[in-house]
């Protein structure tokens, strides 16, 4: 389930992602099941350019109308009949909402429709590619629904029908057919070429409906390439069926060539224009008009034929406010054309036989763009002019009309426009906060072991070094007198064991002992022979030291 629903996260623009996160959300608080179906998920997962959306409820769909429009998206026609909307979000995202219905055709081309369930909407469908529907229901979101195995003809890039009737019971599938292999380049499968083949020979093409008619000639302007697709329809006989006179030779190939270059062009810029009707006026470009007015009869959405009507006029318009007063200089000339309609510039530029409007509108699609670059982007971060300043992008448009009328010529003009604007240093840092020294007389403990040794402070280290060269000295002064009255030094006296651990070890280093002064050595005094003690027991007494030294003269 989640793979589905990161490639249709990954797949679809922005402005397409809201389009469905609006209608999952309005369908859920009607209570219906919602499903995103057809050719959006045929194109999510062969890799295909996402032309449009194509949702399916369980339920009556008009009742969102409202809703819809509060939420930023525009009704472009309805059928009560079918219960179906065609909306246009922003971002001219093209999108439908459909009931789930079941179909019975009593007579080609002539349905008979009731609500049904989702299995039942994806049977009624023309090709198993088509016939697939990707869950926006909260309990099953991101479950894939593919009753006829459409992604394994994806995988095969194979068209198949459902079934054997299906060119029988609504014609238009033939067009369709056409229609797809010309834009994916893919062949009809065995059963289905067949099955081809024998409804052109029966002429079954005579049973297509007004309404998909006018559905497939709109689909024509928004192909990427409509040329190709209509030479392809004119091969198989099917440009007849959706008018009589209409075929390539109709086509302006020089305009419909020049609109698709600039549209390129426009779409690299970051804008999104909904092209279809221009595209159409151009393919429609050597009928009269009474024949466009037979065509544009046809056509189901209205919107669609309002906006290839007033193309003309919307352009004229445009061309006299260039060429006077509100277009005098090029700043002015860049906000009158940046507050106009992105498909009008885009007839405008390819219809113009007007000189000075030409020029402004290829300096606007392409020269004063440039003129950005010139501002100085690494002296402004200095000065501390960022995106993040509240007038970053009031400074910036500033800076940029002036360019384009020539009152900043030179780095150091617009570096003296931009000083003023810097905004004050910031405020320094407060001072960092720190402990209490120890006091000076304070002395540290003795460290246990050598890593004790080690972590004590210098002053300490110092302090215990010169009490070990007093406590040397006090016992070499005791010594000589210790040595007279024939007695051991005291313990106390007694030098520090020589075990210290180095100052390599981490102990602490010997300072040096205080020089002694040297005494003169005393007189020893006679002394009474004292006698030996008597051992425990009886025993006989110790021979003293001195007999020990006569018997070994002798």
């Amino acid at each position: 389930m989640a793979d589905y629903i990161f490639m249709l996260e990954t797949r679809l623009s922005p402005d397409q992602l809201k389009a469905v996160g609006l209608v999952q959300e309005l369908a859920r608080q009607h209570n219906m099941n919602v499903y995103l179906t057809g050719g959006a998920i045929r194109d999510v997962v062969s890799g295909f350019a996402i032309r449009d959306l194509d949702f399916t409820v369980q339920g009556n769909p008009l009742r969102l109308v409202k809703d819809l429009e509060q939420g930023g998206a525009k009704l472009r026609g309805s059928d009560d009949e079918r219960k179906s909307l065609s909306v246009l979000f922003p971002g001219t995202v093209r999108a439908e909402i459909h009931m789930a219905r079941a179909e019975v055709f009593p007579k080609p081309g002539q349905p008979q429709i009731s609500p049904g369930t989702i299995i039942e909407d994806l049977r009624r469908r023309d090709f198993t590619v088509n016939a697939m529907a990707l869950s926006l229901n909260p309990g099953s979101r991101g479950l894939l629904l593919d009753p006829s195995n459409g992604i394994a003809d994806i995988e095969a890039k194979l068209l198949r029908i459902l079934h054997n009737y299906s060119f029988l019971e609504d014609p238009s599938r033939l067009i369709r057919a056409t229609r797809l292999q010309a834009r994916f380049h893919w062949p009809l499968e065995e059963r289905t070429q067949a099955r081809y083949e024998a409804a052109r020979e029966n002429n079954y093409i005579e049973n297509i409906s007004d309404y998909s008619r006018g559905y497939e000639i709109e689909q024509i302007a928004y192909e990427d390439d409509p040329v190709h697709v209509m030479k392809a329809l004119e091969r198989e006989g099917w440009m007849k069926a959706l008018h009589p006179h209409w075929s390539s030779a109709k086509v302006d190939a020089s305009g419909i060539a020049a609109l698709l270059k600039t549209e390129q062009q426009m779409r690299e810029l970051g804008y999104v224009v909904d092209a279809g009707p221009v595209r159409m006026y151009f393919l429609t470009g050597r009928f009269s008009e009474r024949e466009c007015g037979e065509l544009q009869k046809l056509i189901p959405h209205k919107e669609f034929v309002s906006a290839w009507r007033n193309l003309e006029s919307e352009a004229k318009e445009l061309a006299k406010r260039l060429g006077g007063k509100e277009a005098a200089t090029p700043s002015r000339t860049w906000e009158l054309l940046s507050n106009s309609r992105p498909e009008t510039i885009l007839f405008l530029e390819v219809t113009s036989r007007q000189q000075g409007v030409t020029q402004k509108l290829r300096n606007f699609l392409g020269k004063w763009r440039q003129t950005k670059q010139r501002l100085p982007f690494p002296e402004m971060a200095e000065l501390r002019i960022t995106p993040d300043l509240p007038v970053y992008a009031r400074l910036m448009e500033d800076a940029f009309r002036l360019l384009l009328d020539g009152k900043l010529r030179s780095h150091d003009e617009i570096m003296k426009f931009l000083k003023p604007h810097e905004p004050p240093p910031p405020p320094p840092p407060p001072p960092v906060r720190r402990g209490r020294a120890a006091k000076p007389n304070a002395v540290a403990k003795p460290a246990a072991g050598a890593q004790g040794a080690a972590a004590a402070p210098a002053g300490a280290k110092k302090r215990r070094a010169v009490n070990l060269g007093a406590m040397v000295e006090r016992a070499t002064m005791q010594a000589p007198a210790a040595a007279e009255q024939g007695k051991p030094a005291a313990a106390s006296t007694k030098a520090p064991s020589p075990k210290a651990p180095s100052a390599t070890n981490g102990a602490v280093k010997k300072a040096p002992a205080a020089p002694v002064k040297k005494q003169p050595p005393a007189k020893p005094k006679p002394t009474a022979k004292r006698p030996a003690p008597k051992k425990k027991g009886g025993s006989k007494p110790e021979k003293t030291k001195g007999r020990d030294k006569g018997k070994k003269k002798r």
